[in-house]
């Protein structure tokens, strides 16, 4: 991200759902989104997966309903060993579920590069927290519009995250929307002032004008309902055409701030 930064654009990453629209058509896309990603985002499907619309909600079902697995989704990303890095999205029950030691091993083992639990606020499980902190792996915090200003920095602190800090752009589920927020600036402002990590902005973001505008304020741009939609209507050429639309997009974008 921040050789991203460095050639005057922010960092694209996709989030593909591990197993959509079939396990081999996932990997596929995997393999080559890397053409255009600088880190990707793999969805670990979950059956009670809240924080996600109706787009990624389909997949994650249609991805369970073919087998998808934890171990599956890291034998997945081994299988792939796609040119960008790996950072897997999860909701915690499944790497509880599998075991939180063995996950970090694991993951680390599978070429993965950080891991972004879903639903764990900072703080609300401390053993889950060090032992991430403590692995090969860097932490993604997610923050949101309403995170207080001591939540923050207490979720940002030095040691406490890794890789970048994940700005959600709205309140909601994610799925695409028709404008970026209008208080996205402020925003991205109070996130920098509270970490010298890397910030990505996501949720909502579908077209490439909106990931333009976003490029001119954060350091990287996700987007996954818009991308989710085109692999399953199109495949991974729907998939590449997209990614290359929005990749262009970034680079047009200038600097970022």
């Amino acid at each position: 991200m921040r050789a991203a930064r460095a050639a005057g654009r922010a960092a694209l990453i996709p989030y593909l759902t591990a197993g959509f629209p079939t396990p081999a058509a996932s990997r596929e896309a995997l393999q080559r989104a890397a053409d255009r990603a600088d880190v990707i985002e793999i969805g670990v499907p979950f059956s009670d997966p809240l924080a996600d619309g109706p787009t990624i909600q389909r997949s994650t079902h249609i991805a369970l309903e073919q087998g998808m697995t934890v171990g599956r989704v890291l034998e997945l990303v081994h299988a792939a060993a796609p040119a960008a890095p790996v950072v897997v999205m999860t909701y915690l029950n499944p790497i509880l579920a599998y075991g939180v030691d063995r996950f970090l091993v694991d993951a680390k083992g599978a070429g993965v590069a950080g891991v972004l639990l879903t639903d764990l606020p900072a703080g609300a499980a401390p053993e889950v927290e060090s032992a991430v902190l403590a692995s090969d792996l860097d932490l993604i915090r997610l923050v949101a519009p309403t995170t207080p200003e001591p939540r923050l920095r207490q979720a940002l602190a030095a040691g406490r995250a890794g890789g970048f800090v994940y700005l959600i752009s709205r309140l909601g589920v994610t799925g695409a929307r028709r404008d970026v927020p209008s208080d996205l600036a402020p925003q991205v402002a109070r996130v920098r002032a509270a970490t010298a990590l890397p910030v990505a902005v996501g949720f909502g973001i579908a077209t490439p004008a909106q990931a333009a505008a976003t490029a001119a304020l954060a350091d990287g741009v996700v987007v996954g309902s818009a991308l989710v939609d085109a692999l399953g209507s199109g495949g991974v050429p729907a998939l590449m055409t997209r990614l290359g639309q929005l990749a262009g997009a970034l680079r047009v974008s200038g600097a970022v701030a």
